[in-house]
């Protein structure tokens, strides 16, 4: 008789109660410490049931149609940005200017150190008229200057004559009485009592536009006594040491008197040294040209100042030999 290995069916059910009975055992010791349990390693999550590839069934994909793209309305459409053209794009790259603190500071120190040299050499182009000149004109005024002090020599000259004559001249009273006549006739020409003739020029200054001022006409009479003018008349008007210029509506005072444009000048001195002293670079018809006023200048061989002034008598000064 064969024997059979297959186990009875007690012996199956004595394996199935002794595994229930471990499994009983393990359940109680998780409950009686899982703090312990917890400490040791911690809880692994729990893990999902994946499903077998074999089980999963792929749906095809609805074919459900692309909604088309929205069509920007013109509400909602960005302009097109412009085309800046090489100096526009300049501009915008400059203006606003974005300055520090320190570029205001350097350009406010570039700015003052720009106007003080401005001012430096228009003062240094004002005091030097002459540095710009031509050869001509410098070698003129250093004629005149030659001129005025030949002239000076001569009445040094003229005054040691005098002087020698009185003391060697037998009459001495009829010398000395000859001498005072002489002296009061160029005292009168000077104070404008007497009349006065000789050579000069005649200066005419037209002046349309009446921007011609009484400072302008002093200028000139300073220039023309320097250059050596011993008499001088300005439209019927005697100009002597004490005569006084005044601004008017409409014209210019002279002592009080009234004198419109043309303004005529009548002068007598040497034609030689009177025309190049008006006519030097910066002088005075180059300053009334400027004034839009126009010039003349002519020589003569004879000038007649009959222009005449009354003398007055002095109320404190008197003279010094009494």
């Amino acid at each position: 008789m064969s024997e059979d290995n297959t186990p009875e069916p007690g012996d199956r059910r004595d394996g199935e109660s002794e595994r229930a009975d471990w499994a009983d055992r393990a359940e109680r010791a998780d409950r009686a410490a899982p703090g312990e349990e917890n400490r040791k390693a911690p809880r692994e999550p729990r893990k999902q049931v994946q499903e077998r590839p074999s089980e999963r069934v792929a749906l095809p994909p609805e074919s459900t149609p692309e909604p088309p793209p929205p069509q920007p309305s013109a509400s909602t459409a960005k302009p097109a940005a412009p085309v800046l053209t090489g100096r526009q794009r300049l501009f915008a790259a400059v203006w606003p200017p974005r300055l520090t603190r320190a570029q205001l500071i350097v350009a406010l120190l570039l700015f003052v150190l720009g106007l003080g040299l401005a001012i430096q050499v228009r003062s240094t182009n004002d005091s030097s008229a002459l540095r710009g000149a031509r050869q001509e004109d410098l070698v003129r005024i250093l004629d005149e200057l030659d001129d005025r002090t030949q002239r000076l020599e001569d009445e040094k000259s003229r005054l040691e004559g005098q002087r020698t004559e009185l003391e060697n001249s037998s009459d001495q009273a009829e010398e000395a009485r000859k001498q005072t006549v002489q002296k009061e006739q160029q005292l009168g020409i000077l104070a404008g009592t007497v009349a006065a003739q000789g050579p000069g020029i005649n200066l005419t200054i037209t002046d349309p536009g009446k921007a011609v001022e009484a400072d302008k006409l002093l200028d000139t009479i300073q220039e023309l006594r320097a250059a050596g003018a011993e008499a001088i008349q300005i439209n019927g008007v005697r100009v002597v040491a004490n005569t006084f210029f005044a601004d008017e509506d409409g014209g210019v005072q002279i002592d009080g008197h009234k004198v419109d444009q043309p303004f005529r000048f009548k002068v007598i001195g040497k034609p030689q040294d009177l025309e190049p002293a008006l006519n030097i670079p910066g002088g005075v018809v180059q300053t009334l040209e400027k004034e839009q006023a126009t010039v003349s200048v002519e020589r003569a061989q004879k000038i007649i100042v009959d222009a005449l002034r009354s003398a007055k008598r002095p109320d404190y000064a008197r003279s010094s030999s009494q």
